[in-house]
């Protein structure tokens, strides 16, 4: 096992531990959000983690784009954003971060964790996500312009797609390209239709380099 800690106060405790381990443990101090993972240990790796709540979500979109390096992530999060996270399609969680998690991995909600369980007991309740890769995502796209495009679709969630997704271009055209009614609404969708909106924005911007070549 590998710990990362930056805080230094909780170094010394961490250091019982590891010689209590005989070898077991291995300690490193440094931040999380600019170690990469996959360096660490030799495969197969697992993540597991009781995620400071203000950079959850920088931690997982990191983690999210090597998915596939890991067997699978145990990450606790604000129950809000768990909830977010395994969201399904026309549910008022559903969103960003559902999305993209779900389009590389499958993730399950485990369990709530109440605030009594911590010293000192947070305001919020906890819960635990078990995220697994999967052997491919769901719909080729480029995971930049994926996440574009979903941050810019959910960024006027209560608007229709037409008009929500007004600032990737031709909206209207966009839409036609992906065979999705621009009635629609971001929440109303499937992964799936999020990687043809991802790749029919390529197509249309690979279309217009040329037209404005020619």
């Amino acid at each position: 096992m590998i710990a990362i800690e930056r805080d230094r106060r909780a170094l010394p405790a961490l250091a019982e531990i590891a010689e209590a381990a005989e070898g077991r443990l291995a300690v490193v101090e440094g931040d999380a959000l600019e170690i990469d993972a996959t360096t660490l240990g030799e495969a197969p790796r697992r993540i597991v983690a009781n995620l400071p709540y203000n950079i959850a979500t920088p931690l997982l979109f990191a983690w999210l784009a090597r998915l596939r390096d890991f067997e699978s992530l145990t990450l606790m999060f604000q129950k809000e954003v768990a909830e977010r996270i395994t969201a399904q399609p026309g549910s008022k969680s559903y969103g960003r971060l559902a999305v993209m998690t779900q389009w590389v991995g499958e993730a399950e909600r485990l369990f709530d964790i109440p605030a009594r369980a911590f010293v000192p007991p947070p305001k919020v309740t906890s819960s635990v996500v078990h995220i697994t890769p999967r052997p491919a995502p769901q719909g080729e796209a480029d995971p930049k312009v994926m996440e574009r495009v979903v941050a810019t679709a959910f960024n006027q969630r209560r608007k229709m797609l037409r008009q929500a997704l007004k600032p990737l271009g031709d909206a209207e055209a966009l839409l036609a390209s992906a065979g999705i009614n621009p009635t629609r609404r971001a929440e109303t969708l499937e992964v799936t239709e999020f990687a043809a909106l991802a790749r029919a924005s390529i197509a249309l911007l690979q279309a217009s380099d040329i037209v404005g070549k020619s």
